[in-house]
């Protein structure tokens, strides 16, 4: 059996609610290894714009939660370069109090030490106000996270079914 066929009978467990997340997870391990970086961004932004995961900004809040200092200054930096100061400042101001941030990220690259002390919350704002700005920000988000194939599967069992159907279809 390759593994488009296995793929397949997982999608289909996975899709039922059937599938252990452990045999999910191993399944994408297996397919994130198989295809080109840019196959599997495409997967991820197809997960980030679906109406069948979370919005968006709550799975990009997700993820940054899991990710290291470096990957949340990265983040961080394809949010912001999509929003400009005062855009930013308008989004963690309208979430709750937490526009005293929009100062520390306003100088240019934020720094791995400065993303650690920003809460999920913010990046929640900046990730919706980026995506009404800019909606290819869900791309440029995607390719980022396909260079951090690991954590993607932070993501949950329902959007790693999603990119997984994505990436057979494609590969078919």
């Amino acid at each position: 059996m390759g593994l488009l066929d296995s793929l397949g009978d997982m999608i289909k467990q996975a899709t039922s609610g059937s599938a252990p997340s452990t045999d999910l997870h191993s399944a994408y391990d297996q397919v994130a290894q198989a295809v080109p970086q840019g196959q599997l961004a495409e997967g991820i932004s197809h997960a980030f714009r679906s109406d069948q995961t979370p919005p968006f900004e709550q799975m990009v809040s997700g993820l940054f939660g899991q990710s290291n200092p470096d990957q949340k200054a990265g983040l961080l930096n394809q949010l912001l370069s999509s929003l400009s100061p005062g855009d930013a400042a308008k989004a963690l101001g309208a979430s709750g109090g937490l526009g005293g941030l929009a100062e520390m990220l306003s100088g240019g690259n934020v720094t791995p030490q400065q993303a650690q002390q920003i809460p999920p919350q913010a990046v929640e704002a900046l990730a919706q106000h980026a995506a009404t700005k800019d909606p290819s920000i869900m791309d440029r988000a995607a390719g980022f996270y396909a260079q951090h194939p690991t954590l993607v599967k932070a993501m949950g069992a329902g959007a790693l079914a999603l990119l997984l159907s994505r990436i057979s279809s494609s590969r078919r």
